[in-house]
């Protein structure tokens, strides 16, 4: 080594302090959201074994009324940073978001027509609009891979790029259809449905959405090396061992498996799966060892303080977690934009 010159730290390293600190602010504002709201509580009270459950109010509000909120938005910022980060890296595009494919859509126009046809399926104790709209992805997912999968030249991203956005303009104008379509309530149901709602009265759609998180996540942990690579183009991929093609696909179907179990829980939440990932890659560098899970826990930690922010902000009105999401990710967009020029 010459002499003045210090070593950097390895990636194991590197991988341990920023998995330390990102887990510690998710860890520290998961702990810390249930508590702040309308009614001030304090872990005293909600944990006070002298008093029953039932006559603990305040064991009432944090286990009923805010922890499943404060579960479900760690779960959807997740899904959707991680998401975001893999879709930039398939598509080779930093402005790529989960939704780009149009894989939110599909899950929007799914959940649009559970509500305006009452829909009253029920399945594994799940409401309509959820099962509604994890189809509505699926539906997506398997139009967009379709025309994808190019005769005789196997994963096309570019072709995939395309038909999403084609996707995502035309759901966008059934949406709309759908919208005219239906009465003054039923308009009002989904309108508020796509400003994003993470009022989760249960634990039920939490459960049930886990398997779909656990798939994802075991498939992003396969994914960060080939990421590395596959961001100079498939055949420099080629070049170094690796599979372009299955790993584009295991990209693909993981990352849109994410964000259909996202939108289905928490509805449509914009500008996380982008505003996230540059932020993180800001503070940890374009290693995608250390960006997918850092990612992962920024967004988790990043919606549950949008969440608080929604409740409380204009309490007791409740402003759509969406809006709160748009107002700090447009914004934000806008200066990395400035900053990059």
């Amino acid at each position: 080594m010459p002499s003045g010159t210090r070593a950097l730290p390895s990636i194991r390293t590197r991988l341990v302090s920023t998995l330390t600190v990102f887990g510690l602010v998710t860890l520290v504002v998961g702990l810390a959201a249930p508590l702040v709201g309308s009614t001030s509580l304090t872990w005293s009270r909600v944990f006070d074994q002298s008093l029953p459950f039932s006559d603990n109010v305040d064991a009432q509000i944090f286990f009923i009324a805010r922890l499943p909120r404060v579960l479900s938005a760690a779960l959807v910022g997740a899904m959707l940073a991680a998401a975001g980060v893999v879709f930039q890296a398939l598509l080779r595009n930093p402005l790529a978001t989960p939704f780009t494919l149009g894989v939110s859509a599909g899950a929007a126009l799914g959940a649009m027509l559970a509500i305006t046809f009452g829909l009253q399926v029920t399945l594994w104790g799940l409401p309509s609009v959820p099962i509604a709209s994890f189809l509505g992805a699926l539906g997506a997912v398997a139009i967009v891979y379709a025309m994808a999968q190019a005769r005789h030249r196997g994963f096309s991203t570019t072709v995939l790029l395309l038909a999403g956005v084609t996707l995502n303009s035309f759901f966008s104008a059934l949406i709309l259809f759908v919208q005219y379509s239906a009465d003054f309530d039923q308009t009002f149901r989904t309108v508020r449905w796509l400003m994003g709602d993470l009022d989760v009265g249960s634990y039920g759609p939490i459960l049930a959405v886990l398997p779909f998180t656990a798939v994802s996540f075991a498939a992003f942990a396969l994914l960060p090396r080939s990421l590395n690579v596959l961001t100079l183009g498939p055949e420099a991929a080629l070049a170094r061992g690796i599979d372009a093609a299955r790993t584009q696909r295991l990209a693909f179907f993981s990352a849109s498996l994410a964000t259909g179990a996202a939108v289905s829980l928490g509805g449509p939440g914009g500008f996380i799966g982008i505003v996230v990932p540059h932020l993180v890659r800001l503070l940890v560098g374009s290693d995608h060892r250390l960006v997918l899970p850092a990612s992962a826990l920024f967004g988790a930690a990043f919606l549950i303080l949008c969440d608080v922010g929604s409740r409380t902000l204009m309490a007791p009105l409740e402003i759509p977690v969406g809006v709160v999401t748009a107002l700090i990710g447009g914004p934000f967009f806008l200066w990395l934009l400035v900053r990059r020029s």
